[in-house]
């Protein structure tokens, strides 16, 4: 956890027409609640018949106008009423309908807001996959990524979870672990920035949920529709990989609060505030991997720290709202800094207390993830938290799946955690369970797949 802030819960994502296939091929004309913004739709017109009678309406399409329009029931169940929704609500046919598109510069879920729902999985090749397998199930990937981030079903087999809904900013983002290379005998193209992480005090990291040859992330902003992306590409997996590990986390739904907010943790902290942002004169640079370097294969690309980071729960409720306060270095309401202001207010490190000392204790959260507090260093966060229920010592088993960007971690997240390790505040409550680091490469082309420069170079 730092305090560089995750992308806001808001989507950055292309909005598809109604025009372009947007919706799946079942028919379904109101996809299903899914992403962050978007105009309120118009109720649909009744049928003849239904205008004539009022009779006939399908569930279906009363739960849908219920959607679009906050329609109420009257207590008896027959009497049906309407009222104006909420000024700034997003109707659920808009959230379905937002898209994010697979072949760009950069893959998909690294600069978008933030998902209410996302996997994170871990696959091994199996014995006997090598670089033709790698390469035959990369090129099934991209094509099922594509085709489900348009809203439409697997080419097979489709498993019809989400066939009512739009694309609801799905996105799916892959990358290689340090093993990958070896097991496909390309040991050479392996990245120098793929280097083992070093270990830290609060690490307690179980191997078995920890690395992995590939990594895929899952985000979208329906469940099912997460789900669904989710089974799809476990099934094209086939016999080529298998999964190693699987984690499952969340955000805040879109449309949740009166207006756009940076994330709360479980904590209940606005969990980061100085997150680099793409209009950032050097934000490509810290993010992603320059073209002309080398590997070539990695150019547009970026590195995934992925850290699942128990938060000791019971421990921190303890504390009074001060106690807290003074951990992370910000005001618990807001997120301001504790030297004064708003949420984006430069936090003055300098300013004393009543008591002489300072207003921003010097092992604060926030004042350690500081970028001028760390020569520069900086990631692009985008976690999900997490709630696995409770655990055989009766605590919950929840906390932050973790994962940062940039275009080296060893100049973005080694040395910031390098210095949390020295004596945050917040260690004594939290636990880092496990870890990875993944090359991503850049977007693929039309018609090329994701990785295809590595495999086929």
């Amino acid at each position: 956890m730092t305090d560089q802030s995750a992308p806001k819960n808001t989507s950055r994502s292309t909005r598809a027409s109604r025009s372009s296939g947007g919706s799946r091929s079942s028919g379904a004309s109101v996809p299903a609640a899914g992403s962050g913004s978007g105009s309120a739709s118009a109720v649909p017109e009744p049928r003849a018949a239904d205008a004539a009678t009022g009779a006939g309406i399908s569930r279906r399409r009363l739960l849908g106008t219920a959607g679009a329009s906050g329609l109420v029931l009257g207590a008896a169940g027959a009497a049906i009423g309407y009222t104006t929704a909420p000024a700034g609500a997003t109707p659920l046919t808009a959230l379905g309908s937002d898209r994010a598109v697979f072949h760009v510069k950069h893959q998909p879920g690294i600069t978008e807001g933030l998902q209410s729902s996302g996997h994170l999985v871990a696959f091994d090749l199996t014995a006997g996959s090598g670089r033709k397998e790698a390469a035959a199930l990369l090129r099934r990937w991209s094509g099922t990524a594509e085709r489900l981030m348009a809203g439409e079903p697997a080419a097979h087999g489709d498993t019809g979870v989400a066939r009512d809904a739009g694309p609801s900013s799905l996105t799916i983002t892959f990358g290689f672990g340090r093993s990958f290379f070896d097991r496909t005998g390309l040991a050479q193209q392996r990245p120098a920035a793929l280097e083992p992480l070093p270990a830290f005090s609060s690490d307690r990291l179980d191997k078995a949920r920890s690395d992995g040859d590939l990594w895929v992330q899952i985000g979208a902003n329906d469940a099912l529709v997460a789900f669904h992306a989710l089974r799809a590409l476990q099934k094209d997996a086939g016999s080529a990989a298998r999964v190693r590990w699987q984690m499952n986390g969340f955000n805040r739904s879109p449309g949740a609060t009166a207006r756009p907010m940076t994330a709360r943790n479980l904590m209940g902290q606005v969990d980061g505030t100085n997150n680099p942002k793409p209009k950032d004169s050097d934000f490509d640079q810290r993010i992603f991997v320059p073209g002309g370097g080398r590997p070539a294969w990695m150019a547009n690309g970026s590195y995934a720290v992925v850290r699942r980071i128990r938060m000791l729960l019971d421990d921190w409720e303890k504390l009074s709202l001060p106690e807290q306060e003074n951990v992370i270095g910000r005001r618990k309401a807001d997120g301001a800094p504790l030297s004064g202001g708003t949420e984006t207010t430069a936090m003055d490190l300098e300013k004393p207390g009543q008591d002489g000392t300072y207003v921003v204790p010097v092992n604060a959260h926030a004042r350690i993830t500081r970028p001028d507090q760390n020569g520069g260093a900086a990631m692009l966060r985008r976690p999900f938290s997490y709630h696995d229920g409770i655990g055989p010592d009766g605590t919950p088993d929840a906390g932050l799946l973790f994962i940062c960007w940039q275009a080296d971690p060893l100049r973005g997240f080694v040395p910031v955690q390098r210095k949390l390790d020295r004596g945050d505040a917040l260690s004594p409550f939290i636990r880092h369970e496990a870890s990875g680091l993944f090359a991503v490469p850049g977007g693929a082309a039309q018609g090329e797949y994701v990785g295809q420069r590595l495999l086929e170079g």
